[in-house]
């Protein structure tokens, strides 16, 4: 068997085709330069992303629409529900029997000995979701494909409903909380939010019943090094993590081969796992599920998506997002503060955003100190007339100062290429903050104005803070949402909230590839109309 990193790779490439704005925008991004490139064409480009973007999306599922056909807006909603209905333990075991819910917050007694034994179920609660319930994906009805931000299915932008599962307590669930014994474990970098997560787990799985709970030590790592050992984890220990930041259980990227981990799983007798982390840790988590199926193991596995970027698809955001944005807040203003103290200041802040600019974005637009915002999805270029520094020249010479925020991910077509990967297999970037810094000292030495460039990475201060009260309630919902679709009997499923309402999604729909900020989107709009940039090629 190949180690998890492997069969991460293996469990996501059936969705990882690549859509044609991806093979556009990383046409633009990574070549050396943008000589041949003129507004007009960037322009062009940008429009015909609209379309494209979401025909491949949609077509993720190998199936061509032919759209000449008179049905094929119900060929495509058979195929979307085909494609987002959520694994269940009786797909496995059809005989599987149900029990009624132990979670109803109409008994308000405190748990006893033979709580878990009586399964006591009020008919007249209606706290309980139904099978059937939906929930919208796509809540606009564009009307053109050149309207900002459209996404169509079709060339006309016909109306399609597509309808995710409703996340929520069952009025039946598939595990007696008095045999399952649940494993939560954390992986990849620090998020704000983890403990947060960690916490409300374990106490709605108390509230089922469950007496049998572990955290694995260390992310995937925890499964295979036998000097890690599990940790026993209860309302008691978890009671007041969410006041600090990092992980109670240790974070870790990379980890042994699947079948190392479900062979630890049966071990152990886990038959929840509870998986925190971002796209990689849920293609690992998917693996695990589909290598649990092949042993006909009744096992849940349920993710909760966890990266601070904010890249997972169909989700409105993911926690620590906030968090992120928020603490970005004090690094952009000291760096104003910076460069507005001295004579021709100019402050640089870099922000986590590997493969999508939400932090930067959103950062700047919060902020309203920020003249130029760089990230990956946008082309730019740094010299010409058009080009960056030109710009921070205009800014410096009207303003006196200026501030530069750029994502991680910005730029790599213009830094050495280091041709390395870390434990989860993503290349390592190069720092294009401390290039930029670079270059700007460098162009107006050259130029001959005086410019004083501060340079701040806030990152790992930013990853390690506690969660904010707006992500704190997502973390609790999420945890909580996670528990109720284990009990439910889903496994290879993750939660998100979609459009306000919290739902569950099939792993590999989230995963085929990150989410990235649209530059046609009117959110982008916005911040170009707070910084006042211009296109910089």
């Amino acid at each position: 068997m190949e180690t998890l990193s492997h069969a991460i790779t293996a469990s996501a490439s059936p969705k990882l085709s690549l859509r044609q704005n991806d093979n556009l925008s990383r046409l633009i991004r990574y070549s050396h330069g943008f000589s041949s490139l003129n507004l007009r064409t960037v322009r062009s480009q940008r429009r015909s992303r609209v379309f494209s973007k979401v025909e491949c999306d949609q077509q993720s599922s190998k199936n061509n629409i032919d759209f000449s056909e008179p049905d094929w807006k119900s060929k495509f909603q058979q195929d979307f529900e085909k494609r987002f209905n959520i694994p269940h333990i009786t797909d496995i075991f059809p005989d599987a029997h149900s029990f009624p819910s132990t979670f109803c917050l109409r008994m308000r007694t405190p748990v006893t000995e033979d709580f878990t034994e009586g399964y006591p179920s009020d008919e007249e609660w209606h706290g309980y979701i139904n099978n059937n319930d939906r929930v919208l994906l796509k809540v606009i009805h564009y009307s053109s494909t050149t309207s900002a931000g459209a996404e169509c299915i079709d060339p006309n932008c016909t109306w399609v409903e597509q309808w995710v599962h409703r996340a929520g307590p069952r009025e039946k669930i598939y595990f007696k909380p008095e045999e399952v014994k649940a494993a939560i474990v954390t992986c990849g970098g620090l998020c704000p939010g983890l403990n947060d997560v960690i916490r409300q787990i374990v106490i709605t799985l108390q509230i089922y019943g469950v007496k049998n709970i572990v955290g694995i030590p260390f992310g995937y790592r925890g499964f295979s090094d036998k000097d890690l050992a599990e940790m026993p984890l209860s309302r008691k220990v978890v009671q007041n993590i969410h006041l600090s930041g990092g992980s109670l259980l240790g974070v870790s990227r990379g980890g042994p081969p699947v079948s190392e981990i479900v062979n630890s799983m049966e071990e152990r007798g886990i038959n929840m796992l509870f998986v925190l982390g971002g796209n990689g840790t849920h293609a690992g988590a998917n693996a695990i599920h589909d290598e649990c199926r092949k042993r006909k193991l009744k096992v849940a596995v349920v993710g909760v998506p966890k990266t601070i970027d904010n890249d997972i698809l169909l989700m409105d955001k993911t926690f620590g997002f906030d968090t992120a944005v928020e603490e970005s807040q004090r690094a952009i203003n000291s760096a104003y503060i910076e460069a507005h103290s001295a004579y021709h200041g100019i402050g640089v802040v870099k922000l986590m955003g590997r493969s999508s600019g939400f932090i930067a974005m959103q950062s700047s637009l919060a902020s309203g100190q920020v003249d130029i915002c760089l990230i990956p999805e946008v082309p730019f270029n740094l010299h010409g007339p058009h080009g960056v520094l030109r710009h921070l020249k205009y800014v410096i010479e009207t303003k006196g100062s200026a501030v530069v925020c750029v994502a991680e991910g910005a730029g790599q077509n213009l830094v050495q290429k280091t041709n390395a990967t870390d434990a989860s297999g993503n290349i390592v970037f190069g720092d294009f903050g401390v290039h930029i810094q670079q270059e700007i000292k460098k162009y107006f030495k050259e130029i001959g104005i005086p410019a004083d460039v501060k340079y701040i990475d806030p990152t790992y201060m930013i990853r390690a803070c506690r969660a904010n009260a707006s992500d704190g309630i997502l973390c609790t919902v999420l945890g909580q949402n996670a528990v109720h679709g284990a009990f439910a009997g889903y496994s290879g499923i993750t939660v998100g909230i979609c459009n306000t309402h919290y739902v569950y999604f099939p792993i590999p729909e989230v995963i085929s590839h990150p989410r990235e900020v649209d530059p046609n989107s009117r959110m982008w709009h916005r911040c170009l109309t707070s910084t006042g940039q211009p296109d910089f090629v």
